[in-house]
């Protein structure tokens, strides 16, 4: 970031003190952020933990949100009532875990995919910064993309295709602009966002019927894929965690920091979802878009407020997708060249993410079911060693661990092997998706899919085992 100098050129002078930085950046809303990955300056810092409730909150108050409660009833044979308490579960551990993670940006003014680097070394944070750069920019941007185009559609006419290069181009103007802009976005759509689906929500309980039996019995297999979904969602922000964070001032309270976070993201994904689970039990006709199925029970002037506020909340979303991506490229430790900032590839992400989103246009409803299931994949494996990390370092020394974060040299390959060992045991073994069924979810199909589960338990047992072995490129005495 391009800041103030600390103090001006001036005779050297026994005991002179420099006068306090001047921020260029600071809480400025309509100015373009430039900092990337860096460490955010004292200087810089502001703000308060309870924006973190809105944040957190409006992204999640959108379609995408309301499919996940979709699924488990249509798609998993479950009641209600057992898809209620297979989300409320999922939901809840995601949001411990953002709380948790939260943590990490007062702390040392960095990024989620920066702060990682303790558990991952700087060069191989490349991995998990690469892929959440692509799931974030490429597969949630194009996910968003398609419910607000098909909100867009169903509301206007303009047919989906073009509806999706309205929203495409909004969702990257705020990116675009940054950290503040998309923070002071959030803030206004929550109001917007919430009155909307409450009125949604009276409506649809009104005329669901909670306690019709299931489609089929879907049994402990059907909860633990609606279980998995429903944290794969809600984890899949765990990774974006202290991007929002990193401006707090040091001092910020935790409990603050870890709470707002957490009960923004626990309360709108669980309300959002419940609703659609609801509404699963409604009757649509049988060839409507998903967005058209979910309003077609609503009387005319609500369903075409809440297709206005799916195409808000998913532009919601999309803004802090579009720009933890960029973020999270930065986070590499790439040479980039000077023009390719976060900005830039702001507008890179959207156009991919773009062409993503129209080649999902045609079969929203299985892409998305399969992409849920995806992220879990690779998050759960990646929190396991990111968390056990934390929680090894807790005690260390502050100014050693912000050392390793920006040294080219620091390295700790127990992050990479333990995060690549988690991923392709749980997936090779117990990945039960359409495409393919490992030998221990073919061999007892009951199970349903335990994919994140396992990947957790792996990385985060072989990390602590290959964390006690000295790392080559630190000294003894410096570990933590």
């Amino acid at each position: 970031m391009t800041t103030a100098p600390a103090s001006p050129a001036s005779p050297a002078g026994a005991g002179a003190e420099a006068p306090p930085a001047v921020p260029a950046y600071g809480d400025k809303v309509i100015a373009v952020e430039t900092a990337g990955a860096e460490p955010i300056p004292a200087a810089e810092r502001h703000g308060s933990p309870v924006h973190l409730l809105w944040t957190w909150a409006s992204p999640n108050i959108e379609f995408a949100t309301v499919f996940i409660g979709v699924l488990p009833v249509i798609a998993f044979g479950l009641t209600f009532w057992q898809a209620a308490f297979a989300l409320v579960l999922g939901a809840a551990v995601g949001a411990v875990f953002q709380g948790v993670l939260s943590l990490e940006g007062p702390r040392f003014g960095v990024p989620q995919m920066v702060a990682g680097r303790l558990a991952f070394g700087y060069r191989g944070n490349a991995l998990p910064s690469g892929i959440n750069a692509a799931v974030a920019g490429i597969g949630w941007f194009a996910v968003n993309s398609v419910s607000a185009a098909f909100a867009l559609d169903t509301l206007t006419g303009l047919n989906p295709l073009p509806s999706l290069f309205v929203v495409v181009a909004a969702q990257i103007a705020i990116g675009f602009i940054g950290h503040n802009f998309v923070h002071a976005f959030e803030r206004y759509a929550f109001p917007v966002l919430g009155v909307i689906f409450v009125l949604a929500a009276v409506w649809t309980f009104r005329g669901s019927d909670l306690g019709a039996p299931a489609a089929y019995h879907g049994g402990t297999g059907g909860f633990l894929l609606a279980f998995s979904t429903a944290f794969g969602y809600t984890a899949g922000w765990n990774s974006y965690a202290s991007d929002y964070t990193r401006y707090l001032p040091a001092a910020t309270a935790k409990w603050k920091t870890a709470v707002f976070p957490g009960v923004g993201l626990f309360a709108s994904v669980t309300f959002i979802s419940l609703i659609g689970a609801a509404s699963a039990t409604i009757a649509s006709p049988k060839d409507a878009t998903p967005t058209a199925a979910f309003t077609g029970h609503l009387p005319g002037w609500l369903g075409d407020l809440t297709l206005l506020a799916i195409i808000i909340g998913a532009i919601s979303a999309n803004a802090l997708n579009i720009y933890s991506s960029s973020i999270s490229f930065t986070a590499m430790g790439l040479r980039l060249p000077g023009w390719l900032g976060r900005s830039t590839l702001v507008v890179v992400f959207g156009v991919l993410g773009m062409l993503f989103a129209w080649s999902g246009l045609d079969d929203a409803g299985a892409s998305y079911e399969a992409f849920l299931l995806v992220i879990s994949y690779w998050v759960a494996p990646w929190l396991g060693v990111v968390l056990v990390e934390q929680w090894l370092s807790r005690k260390a020394e502050h100014d050693g661990l912000a050392a390793k974060l920006t040294d080219p040299g620091y390295a700790n390959w127990a992050g990479p092997i333990s995060l690549v060992v988690g991923m392709a045991v749980s997936i090779a073994l117990f990945s039960n998706q359409a495409k393919y069924v490992g030998p221990a979810a073919e061999h007892w199909p009951g199970i349903g899919d335990i994919t994140c589960v396992v990947g957790f338990a792996v990385s985060a047992v072989l990390y602590a085992v290959l964390r006690r072995y000295p790392r080559p490129s630190s000294a003894p005495s410096s570990r933590p």
